[in-house]
């Protein structure tokens, strides 16, 4: 499944509370680092799955987009974690 949001917090710090929240806030599930870039991180975890996170400059702040096959939940958890870009008042 592929999950997207826009979030106020730059790249760098999306990709460090990732890594801080897939080894300690999901502990029957924790994935951990495997390889990593300035703007993605893949984490592998039980039996070998993956997640990957990608944060790109977006309008307002960092585009996120993550992808996995068996973290749905966790991966969908961490994001709403990340504060939101706010909509401009109309």
């Amino acid at each position: 499944m592929v999950f997207e949001v826009v979030t106020k917090l730059d790249g760098a710090e999306v990709l460090r509370r990732a890594k801080s929240f897939f080894a300690e806030r999901v502990p029957m599930t924790a994935a951990f680092p495997e390889k990593e870039g300035p703007t993605y991180l893949v984490l592998r975890g039980q039996g070998g799955e993956e997640i990957a996170l990608a944060a790109v400059p977006a309008p307002g702040g960092t585009r996120v987009r993550a992808s996995t096959l068996f973290f749905d939940q966790p991966v969908d958890r961490f994001l709403s974690t990340l504060p939101a870009v706010e909509e401009p008042a109309a």
